[in-house]
């Protein structure tokens, strides 16, 4: 027997929506289980899904998906009046699954090593949001001396977040990579950033070090603020992954069209 736990957004139409959904799930022989599960469904928007895999420790034997009842609802893969055909997909086993790339954050202050994981990205900016001075590097190798608001590092499947606010790339949900995307940064004849972002292959990890100009950083890791005192660096590398899931349908080209284009 299939165990699921919900995971649903504290507003009334979540909240009406589980009601069904549970129902439903017991009717087709699944059982509703909050601590030993092997099926997380976050009913919501695409934040209901960020705090889904977060409150599931990222559990890479789950299958994760999200019934939308959000606005944008990217994350989300099931539309409500979708709810019947995603049951008899889930105890037919007629789905996909798409394995999706998540990043580990690892903070090294003077006062000892702090360790996150995102689903989404990390933004690094100075602590008061003052500009920021930061020495990026890529396996160890000077990528460039970024003056400026900040900087983003998005998974594949966090390039339609708040990447794509500033101007970062696209990329396909399962074309694993990390990107580094550039917040206002500066260019004059002091300062001489790069103005795009860089997409780079999962196995490479990002350094970013703060200069003697910054000393303590603000960190959004999935919308999540953390202040650093004193940081020596902040190192970025993708992980492992999940598995979530997909209707038959499923087309990320289309998912694009239907969410930011029509």
């Amino acid at each position: 027997m299939k165990k699921v736990k919900l995971f649903v957004n504290n507003n009334e139409e979540s909240r009406n929506v589980a009601v069904g959904v549970v129902k439903k799930l017991e009717d087709s022989g699944f059982f509703i289980d909050d601590k030993d599960y092997d099926i997380a469904i976050a009913i919501g928007g695409d934040g209901a899904f960020l705090r889904m895999v977060k409150d599931a420790n990222f559990n890479e034997e789950c299958l994760y998906v999200g019934i939308n009842t959000g606005t944008l609802g990217f994350a989300q893969e099931v539309n409500v009046d979708q709810i019947d055909s995603f049951i008899s997909a889930l105890q037919e086993g007629n789905y996909k699954v798409e394995q999706i790339g998540f990043e580990e954050i690892i903070i090294d202050t003077n006062y000892g090593r702090s360790r996150h994981l995102a689903l989404n990205e990390v933004v690094v900016r100075d602590e008061n949001l003052n500009t920021a001075n930061l020495d990026v590097e890529v396996d160890g190798q000077l990528l460039e001396r970024f003056v400026g608001d900040g900087l983003l590092v998005s998974t594949s499947f966090g390039s339609t977040a708040y990447n794509l606010s500033y101007g970062g790339s696209i990329v396909y949900n399962t074309f694993h990579t990390l990107q580094l995307t550039p917040i206002a940064p500066l260019n004059n004849r002091s300062y001489r950033n790069l103005l795009n972002s860089v997409i780079l292959p999962s196995d490479k990890e990002i350094i970013i070090r703060p200069t003697d100009r910054t000393k303590s950083l603000m960190l959004t890791i999935d919308g999540d603020n953390i202040s650093y005192k004193d940081v020596s660096q902040v190192c970025v590398s993708e992980q492992r992954e999940i598995s979530v899931f997909r209707m038959k349908e499923y087309n990320f080209v289309k998912k694009i069209n239907d969410k930011f284009v029509k």
